[in-house]
């Protein structure tokens, strides 16, 4: 389906995680790859991996909080594989503290910041510049559902920075759609990977998740992989200033149940198809007072 014979693909953040996971793809699709990080033998692995599958590989350490570091990486990319088509905005760090807003420390709140938000602007901002010289290239910058909305496992740096980079999408998708470069993003939802799995099912989170996704599962990594990639392809070549979301449906609800719905105990003569959602947390005492249905609905009002 996506072939990239020929493209040159920059990906920041790719010792790891979604990076490493982009980068085995696109190297499998036929790209030559720029990746960068901070972690160089982890970066190192992961190129070696992505040459095994045939692809020209240059290893460039930066760090996307620093500018001259971007515009380091950006020359040496160019330099090296004469052009840069596709830049993968993917670098980012969260806090996992769990502290409320109004404790949330200045200096963790603009680290985020820098990295996530400024250092994907130096990125774009530096690609993009060689990209409209050229009159072609594609920016996916890798967002979030929580830059889209609140919820009770937002951190508030985290979404800040991440609503900024969604915008930021917008006005540059917009603002380079008729000089040839398109510009959009992927916000992925609760996304595991095999690094992450073990952790999540030992403690149970990964049924949180689903217990709060219309789909009722976590999202796999090859998942947000191929909404990546279909977006940085010439399939995408009318698409640009689109936030793509990956999320199992999670940010086109308006709340996703826990428990049953009430009104799940009342049509017991035409149930859902094949079964209603098997809860994860019990029904509490006050549910049972209204599982029979409305009275003079769903049965007699007394005499």
């Amino acid at each position: 389906m996506f072939n990239f014979n020929g493209k040159a693909v920059l990906i920041t953040g790719a010792s790891y995680g979604l990076g490493e996971q982009f980068a085995y793809a696109f190297a499998e699709a036929g790209a030559d790859l720029i990746v960068t990080a901070r972690s160089g033998d982890l970066l190192e692995s992961v190129a070696e991996t992505c040459r095994e599958k045939g692809a020209k590989v240059s290893v460039v350490m930066g760090d996307v909080a620093k500018e001259e570091d971007v515009k380091r990486v950006v020359a040496t990319g160019i330099q090296e594989h004469g052009k840069i088509d596709v830049l993968i905005n993917n670098a980012g760090i969260a806090d996992m503290r769990g502290v409320a807003a109004e404790q949330f420390d200045a200096e963790t709140f603009n680290n985020i910041l820098s990295v996530d938000l400024v250092g994907a602007f130096y990125y774009a901002r530096e690609c993009g510049r060689h990209m409209l010289e050229n009159r072609s290239g594609a920016i996916v910058n890798i967002c979030s559902i929580m830059g889209s909305g609140g919820n009770e496992n937002n951190i508030i740096g985290y979404t800040a920075a991440k609503g900024g980079l969604r915008n930021m999408t917008l006005q540059m998708g917009c603002e380079w759609a008729d000089r040839g470069v398109r510009v959009n993003a992927v916000s992925p939802g609760f996304i595991v990977t095999e690094m992450t799995r073990p952790a999540l099912e030992a403690m149970g989170i990964d049924k949180w998740i689903a217990s709060r996704t219309p789909m009722r599962r976590v999202g796999e990594a090859q998942e947000v992989t191929n909404a990546v990639m279909f977006l940085a392809s010439d399939l995408a070549s009318y698409i640009t200033g689109v936030d793509l979301l990956v999320d199992g449906g999670t940010n086109a609800s308006n709340g996703t149940f826990q428990i049953p719905p009430i009104h799940h105990e009342w049509n017991k003569d035409t149930p859902m198809v094949p079964t209603t959602y098997q809860p994860v947390q019990p029904r509490p005492d006050w549910y049972q007072g209204l599982s029979d249905g409305v009275p003079g609905v769903h049965f007699p009002v007394p005499e």
